[in-house]
């Protein structure tokens, strides 16, 4: 079929949500943008004219392409070299979708994103179009070929196991950068003690370098584990610089609205690490150093005013 203008025109217009859909199940920018244009492609060999309600017809082929794409995403990560850890997305990032309620902003946290890599691909998938873009579970059910009544039941477990896997607790962008500040503050005082003071007794630190930059293949635990780790992360050393091929300077931002120091090297960023913060204190440390992830994010940090860095010299 050949598409008229107005027919490109439509789905352009539900490009951003399908991309913040597509995100959000897939926990990958660049995963999310090809699923969206096989959507269009899918979207161009279609007889467009017969479709009745476009949004619903592409959500569904977008949504069912997702979770092909997750099924075999689970049998690549058994072979991923280390922790697979989403790709963050910094503020201002269309990708990041709706943010107007709790529950949207929510539902793209780093954190919930790292929580749903547990879930079945159904039970994301209902989650994320419940929750994040209030679908009703009638055109859920539509979409999942599901009844109207399994969705309300995977909606449930799927929101109870998020529950269970996170802790909630909102933050604006000023309190986000001085709690960047004070953990960058402590990191560098060459102490453990005022970094144990930051943290949840139960913290934990995890990298993702894809195999291709050093990153831990198991998580620190403890409070005391992880700042003798985040000590030696921030500690000066030759060796590092080589790695890296300098020193970064490090910024304080939010990813995925989320509190988040961002390693910036030569205008590229090399690492986003992303804090979890509850009300005890810093819960989780979840820090991207894997460059194919943060192809996006340079991108976006290049279009973007980040002020001054908070360290000149991260190494």
């Amino acid at each position: 079929m050949v598409l008229t203008m107005n027919d490109v025109d439509r789905f352009e217009a539900a490009r951003p949500r399908l991309e913040a859909i597509a995100y959000r199940l897939l926990g990958s920018a660049s995963e999310a943008e090809d699923a969206v244009q096989d959507t269009f492609l899918r979207w161009q060999a279609a007889d467009v004219d017969r479709i009745e309600v476009p949004e619903a017809w592409l959500t569904k082929v977008l949504t069912n392409l997702c979770l092909n794409q997750l099924t075999s995403a689970r049998a690549r990560r058994e072979t991923y070299v280390g922790e697979w850890l989403p790709e963050p997305l910094l503020a201002g990032d269309p990708m990041l979708g709706p943010a107007d309620t709790a529950e949207q902003r929510e539902s793209v946290s780093y954190a919930v994103l790292a929580v749903m890599e547990r879930l079945s691909p159904n039970e994301r998938a209902v989650y994320v179009l419940r929750e994040a873009f209030d679908y009703p579970h009638r055109e859920i059910a539509e979409i999942l070929d599901l009844t109207e009544t399994a969705s309300q039941q995977v909606f449930h477990r799927a929101k109870k196991h998020v529950a269970a896997g996170k802790a909630r607790t909102e933050i604006d962008e000023a309190e986000a950068k001085r709690i960047v500040e004070e953990f960058l503050a402590a990191a560098i005082s060459g102490r453990t003690e005022p970094l144990v003071r930051l943290l949840t007794g139960d913290a934990v630190a995890i990298g993702d370098g894809g195999g291709k930059v050093p990153a831990r293949a198991k998580a620190f635990e403890g409070a005391l584990a992880v700042a003798t780790f985040m000590r030696g992360l921030f500690k000066p050393g030759i060796a590092k610089q080589k790695i890296v091929g300098g020193s970064p300077e490090v910024y304080a931002t939010t990813a995925n609205g989320s509190p988040a120091a961002v390693a910036v090297l030569d205008g590229r960023v090399i690492g986003i690490m992303c804090l979890e913060v509850t009300e005890d204190g810093i819960k989780a440390f979840r820090n991207q150093v894997n460059p194919d992830k943060l192809e996006r994010a340079t991108r976006q940090w290049a279009t973007t005013d980040h002020g001054a860095p908070l360290l000149e010299s991260a190494f």
